[in-house]
This record gives structure tokens, sequence and C-alpha cells, in this order.
């Protein structure tokens, strides 16, 4: 049986919401409406001193199905950044690292191995960079992670690419047989008016749907919508 594996990405810009109150349980709300397999995380921790996670371990052990891709970068920190990957309990994790990459700025990516359903996936999740001409390097260096491993593995990274058009930076994707799922504008949440948050997955990943999760509570949590797609592999 081909079971669809439901995948999200959400900038949650350290839980302070639109409200300026920092509200983890309210993302927490969020990521249950949701309901996705795996998550990937933006802004989830500080990215400067001791990194302290927006979401504490406890709350999301406690009221939420997931459990975080483990690091073991930094012991306060989430994931690497302020990237994490989340999955739902059960879904085996067989292979986690961080991903660095050149840039101006504190930045970085996580990659992540699984089994899901019988199915081995790879997911990345990624926060760009403001510059286009550091997004491309940026975007290079992950596809160089992919071509490192030595499996060829079906892969969605997804993300806040901070990128407005599906041109530039990320046309650098179309050489290396990935496609943009089609999603609405997520950012800003009061308004949304750009495509930054975006969905990326290689050929051997079939899109079912894809869209934003509009709420009463995803309009207030965050600047960005969260973004969902359901998939099928092979």
């Amino acid at each position: 049986m081909n079971h669809a594996i439901k995948v999200a990405t959400y900038n949650i810009r350290k839980a302070v919401g639109l409200d300026q109150r920092r509200d983890p349980a309210r993302i927490l709300s969020v990521l249950n409406e949701i309901d996705a397999d795996i998550v990937a995380l933006q802004e989830v921790d500080r990215r400067f001193g001791a990194r302290v996670s927006a979401l504490p371990l406890a709350m999301l052990a406690a009221e939420t199905p997931y459990v975080p891709v483990m690091l073991n970068v930094h012991m306060a920190a989430l994931g690497w950044h302020g990237n994490a990957i989340l999955v739902r309990k059960g879904i085996e994790v067989r292979h986690a690292q961080q991903v660095d990459m050149p840039t101006l700025e504190p930045r970085g990516a996580v990659m992540a191995e699984l089994s899901v359903h019988g199915h081995s996936l790879r997911v990345i999740g990624v926060h760009l960079d403001l510059s286009g001409l550091w997004r491309r390097k940026q975007i290079r260096a992950l596809l160089a992670a992919i071509d490192a491993k030595p499996l060829h593995m079906p892969t969605v990274m997804m993300g806040d690419f901070n990128q407005w058009s599906d041109k530039g930076a990320l046309s650098e994707l179309v050489f290396h047989h990935h496609r943009l799922v089609q999603t609405p504008n997520s950012f800003h949440t009061a308004r949304p008016v750009a495509r930054l948050d975006r969905i990326i997955v290689s050929h051997e990943v079939t899109v079912r749907a894809a869209d934003c999760h509009i709420s009463a509570l995803s309009k207030q949590a965050s600047d960005h919508l969260p973004l969902w797609a359901s998939l099928k592999i092979g």
C-alpha cells in the first residue's frame, strides 16, 4: 500500500507572533493542526550565544507527536543555525548531519536520511541568505552535499529560501533534477505577497497536493504561514 507522506515547512520567527508575544504553545498548536509526518522549522533557535531553542523540548514531547532529529551540536538548541527537522514518533532516522554553507552571516542547513512507511527519504531544511549571490552559492553547496552521499535517494528540500522569483538562484535546481512544488505566497502573514518559503522535490517524488496552512492560529503565530505538501514516493 502506497501511503502519502505529508511534509511541512515553517519559519516560526522564534515563536514571536504578530502580536509580538513569544508563545511556543501556539506554534505547537499550529504544528498539530497541520498534522504532517515531517516538519522543517526555521528560526527555531537563537543563532547567537547559547542558541537556546524557542520550543522547549519537554513541551514538544508532551504536546505533539514529534521528536527532533538530533544533531548534537549545541545542547540548548533544537537544530543548527535555527534550522531543525521534526519527525513523527516512529519514523526511523538513519543519519543526520548539519550542512555548512558559504555565507556572510550565520547560516546553515540540516539533512536527515529517514525511513518513512518503508521508503527511504532524504529531507533537507534550509534558511538561505537575503543576498541573491550568496543564495546561489548556498544552493550549490546543498546540491554538492547531496552529490557527496554514496546512495541516491528521493529528496525533499524545504525552508525559507528568501527568493521571490522562481528564477535566479532557484534555477540551479533544474539542472540537478529537482523541481519546485507550486505553493501560494506565504509571507507576510498579514498580507501574503511573496513566495519566500519553498518545497522542492527530486523527480522520484510525486506531489499529490500542496498549500499554505491557514487558520486562526497560523494567522497570528508567526510572520510566515506554514506550507505543506502531500507526497508519494516510488
